[in-house]
């Protein structure tokens, strides 16, 4: 049941398929999570109950392939790092080819692509230092914390404290690539082709727009659901 008092990371997280809905009405799922759905809608003037209608009314086929929320949590870090982090990897090579070759053709007619391209470099280079963080110290504290509560006994305590300072500096860190993902979505009018655009002007912006949608579904899987349950986990350990 979707109540509009949730915070629309919630929704998200009862179906990741929910997301395509929230991104056609430009709303925020990932980094803003944590608003409630009512808030969003009434700030942005959307109509609440009918965004709602077709969260319920959405096909069977096209809802999520996994239950994101009921996945073990060590699962869920190595389906990130699976899933996400290798589709940063693969595509940072094509869209650096692409978006630079069309600042060199473009980018007389078109100076907005070089603010395309600074602010890509930048989500490019937080994600590239962001995603070993992750892989070397987050996760794999995270397996030790379901490895603890799957032989029930209490976790050692890291070297960093507590899961939520590496948590605290990841968010921040999603932040950062939200932010420019925003700027670049803003500069190119919701990716919309200029009259002279190229096949290569069409492919850049194909691959920005598919590279924002994964990032965002990236982020929600860790903001929403792998982030509060490891706190929640850790908690839990510590306690008993």
């Amino acid at each position: 049941m979707i109540s509009k008092n949730m915070t629309v990371g919630e929704i998200v997280a009862k179906n990741v398929a929910f997301a395509e809905i929230f991104e056609k009405y430009g709303i925020d799922f990932c980094c803003g999570g944590d608003v409630s759905f009512a808030e969003i809608c009434e700030k942005n003037n959307l109509d609440a109950e009918k965004i709602i209608a077709e969260l319920q009314n959405l096909p069977e086929k096209q809802s999520a392939d996994h239950d994101f929320e009921n996945f073990d949590l060590g699962d869920l870090a190595d389906y990130i790092v699976d899933v996400h982090h290798t589709f940063v990897r693969e595509n940072i090579p094509r869209i650096d080819e692409y978006l630079n070759k069309i600042c060199r053709v473009h980018g007389e007619n078109h100076p907005e692509l070089f603010g395309v391209l600074e602010n890509y470099e930048a989500v490019r280079e937080e994600l590239l230092a962001h995603m070993p963080k992750e892989e070397n110290v987050l996760f794999p504290y995270i397996h030790r914390l379901v490895d603890a509560e799957k032989n029930n006994i209490a976790p050692a305590k890291p070297p960093f404290g507590t899961v939520k300072n590496p948590i605290r500096m990841m968010e921040m860190e999603h932040d950062n690539a939200g932010d420019a993902t925003k700027n670049i979505r803003n500069l190119t009018n919701n990716f919309t082709l200029p009259e002279d655009a190229c096949n290569s002007y069409r492919i850049t912006f194909e691959l920005l727009e598919n590279f924002e949608k994964d990032l965002h579904v990236h982020i929600h899987l860790e903001n929403n659901i792998l982030f509060p349950k490891a706190i929640a986990l850790e908690e839990k350990l510590w306690n008993a």
